[in-house]
């Protein structure tokens, strides 16, 4: 386990950085708070589909959140 916990490291700061609870996020992308804190943890690994509501929610890029770039903006 926690073979994907540096591959999502951005999803935990994006957090952060937001001052939200994981319950608050895991209620915005309508999942429960436990599988939110297996992907923040790196114990599951993240869906496509979770990459994209997490990148809508937070306003930023899929890439940025698999830090494949670090540019925070979304592709328009």
């Amino acid at each position: 386990m926690g073979d994907f916990m540096n591959m999502y490291k951005r999803i935990k700061d994006l957090r952060e950085d937001s001052d939200l609870t994981q319950t608050a996020v895991a209620k915005a992308i309508n999942i429960s708070q436990r599988s939110y804190s297996y992907y923040e943890s790196g114990e599951r690994m993240v869906s496509p589909e979770i990459l994209i509501r997490l990148a809508k929610f937070y306003n930023t890029s899929v890439d940025y959140i698999l830090e494949l770039t670090n540019n925070t903006k979304p592709y328009n």
